[in-house]
């Protein structure tokens, strides 16, 4: 795990948002989320907000887990998913985690300072 966040810190094009991940604590768990900007669309299409764009995704490391889930082509708010698995910062000190498969299990989380 630790080798697949180091190619993807130095990969040509996945700049890291920040220098450090921003902490969570979802259902009882932490979860880290890493936000890196995209490369592959320009920065001036219409739906660009908080400085993403398509091309831009996230790395999630939940219980064991890490996901590297991409930015939706949805307006608004950026969002992330994977079909799998979905994340969503609305509110960014209680940001939207979700697993859908045949129904959405939601996951609460809050920030941790």
């Amino acid at each position: 795990m630790a080798l697949t966040l180091l190619l993807l810190l130095t990969a040509p094009g996945a700049d890291v948002s920040s220098s450090t991940g921003q902490q969570f604590l979802c259902e009882g768990d932490p979860l880290e989320a890493l936000p890196f900007k995209g490369s592959v669309d320009a920065a001036n299409i219409p739906n660009s907000k908080a400085n993403s764009v398509p091309g831009a995704f996230v790395v999630l490391r939940w219980r064991n887990v890490s996901l590297q889930l991409p930015r939706t082509n949805n307006a608004g708010v950026p969002s992330y998913s994977d079909g799998r698995w979905w994340q969503q910062e609305l509110d960014p000190d209680h940001p939207e985690f979700a697993q859908l498969r045949g129904t959405v299990k939601g996951y609460r989380c809050e920030r941790q300072d």
